[in-house]
């Protein structure tokens, strides 16, 4: 068993019976000033920020703004701010890297083949977010199971071969009712577009609404097979070079 493998397990113990904000100040005091958390402002990861901030918990928070979110992203993201008196910090695109993809493929190129589409996140998103967790150890994610079929076996703590970091899941097996009581309970700003049937929130050309039936993934890149649609940055393998 190597040693990453052997701190995982060692965690793993130690979070049994434990709260998430418990579990997060173990944490923070194991790896001090090195625990992140990633927020795209959804549902999930507005639950995760109450959990850090209201615990004043000395996590740092960060987001991906990929210059083409919603406007009500941006509006929780200023609620949220406000409300907990916080700095969320922001991550960007590499400047010269989207600009010379934007003009040599066109602003809306990911419509047009998974490649480019790709490539778009990787701009926006994994490159970016490579820097945000970079000196860190421990990365907290607001994945849950229902989500998709890939993370129902996920346990809450792992190793992410592609960031060299360790993912910690808090809410992993929580039920949408579940992160929904729990927004209302504890008077959590959260996203609107919530309301109007959009489960994953991401780029604003990238997400619809979904459908009564229809699968939690199905609105974003709707119109890319259902096994294409990943954009980096939350792999399994180690990223490809």
């Amino acid at each position: 068993m190597n040693h990453t493998q052997l701190t995982i397990d060692q965690l793993l113990h130690q979070s049994d019976g434990l709260s998430i904000a418990a579990f997060l100040q173990l944490l923070t005091g194991k790896f001090p000033g090195q625990v992140t958390f990633s927020s795209s402002f959804s549902y999930e990861d507005q639950a995760i920020t109450h959990e850090i901030l209201s615990n004043q918990l000395p996590i740092k928070i960060f987001t991906l703004d990929t210059g083409r979110m919603f406007a009500e992203t941006y509006s929780v993201w200023s609620s949220t701010n406000a409300t907990y008196q916080t700095h969320i910090k922001a991550y960007y695109p590499n400047q010269d890297k989207l600009q010379d993809f934007v003009e040599a493929k066109g602003p809306n190129s990911f419509y047009e083949t998974v490649e480019n589409r790709k490539s778009c996140c990787f701009i926006r998103k994994v490159e970016p977010l490579k820097r945000a967790l970079s000196g860190n150890a421990i990365w907290i994610t607001g994945l849950r199971a229902e989500h998709s079929p890939d993370r129902k076996n996920l346990p809450i703590l792992e190793w992410d071969e592609a960031n060299q970091i360790i993912k910690y899941h808090p809410i992993l097996h929580w039920t949408t009712e579940d992160v929904k009581n729990y927004i209302r309970k504890n008077r959590v700003p959260y996203n609107p577009l919530h309301d109007r049937g959009f489960v994953s929130i991401g780029c604003a050309p990238c997400t619809r609404a979904i459908q009564p039936g229809e699968d939690f993934r199905a609105g974003r890149w709707w119109w890319e097979d259902a096994d294409k649609k990943e954009c980096g940055l939350h792999v399994h393998e180690a990223a490809k070079q």
